[in-house]
């Protein structure tokens, strides 16, 4: 038996990306090889609702807007660079979201059939960049450096002696759940307040 899962109403109030995907055409994965990600889908994936995943979220919707315009973004075309090295902080996480949303993955990603729709070495980390993350295109290799600054939209001051608590188990039950409420109220803030969006992402 299946259960319906629960999670934070805004998750479906945020856009989700749409892409083409070549391989999933070939092998009839989508119609038309069509591929709608969701931040659901990326929280999956890290299986935290977190300000760096909404980050990594942001920062991919507002490069592949800066490369592909009003175009349909190929996933698998996309060979991403990462400033720090993935074991420094929430590097990694970031480079995984965005690696998930566009199909890049490293050496030991999908070699491909027959020499084409290869997924592998398009992600690369510990690169030297202005900004923190850049993305680029195989085909006509333009290419976007973005940076994320979360301290524009400040969490709730409850939050941090909250955490404390939560982690020390001190919390009562109804200081666990105001401390729930608290975080996933900062990262919707972060993911649906547009009109600071330029102020938190940092194009070069």
């Amino acid at each position: 038996m299946v259960m319906n899962m629960q999670t934070p109403l805004f998750f479906d109030e945020v856009d989700s990306i749409l892409l083409y995907d070549p391989l999933s055409d070939f092998l009839g994965a989508f119609k038309e090889g069509q591929v709608e990600i969701s931040y659901l889908d990326c929280v999956k994936q890290a299986g935290h609702s977190f300000p760096t995943v909404a980050g990594a979220y942001l920062m991919t919707i507002v490069g592949l807007k800066m490369l592909y315009g009003s175009e349909l973004p190929q996933r698998g075309n996309i060979h991403v660079s990462v400033k720090g090295k993935s074991t420094e902080g929430t590097t990694g996480v970031i480079g995984n979201i965005i690696s998930f949303i566009v199909g890049a993955g490293a050496e030991e990603g999908f070699k491909g059939i027959q020499g084409k729709f290869s997924r592998n070495n398009l992600m690369a980390y510990d690169q030297k960049m202005s900004g923190e993350v850049t993305l680029r295109r195989t085909d006509n290799k333009r290419s976007v450096s973005l940076s994320y600054d979360p301290s524009v939209i400040p969490g709730d001051q409850r939050l941090k002696p909250l955490m404390g608590k939560v982690l020390q188990g001190k919390a009562s039950d109804q200081e666990r759940n105001l401390f729930k409420v608290l975080w996933q109220e900062r990262v919707k803030d972060i993911l649906l307040t547009k009109a600071l969006r330029d102020k938190m992402i940092q194009v070069y």
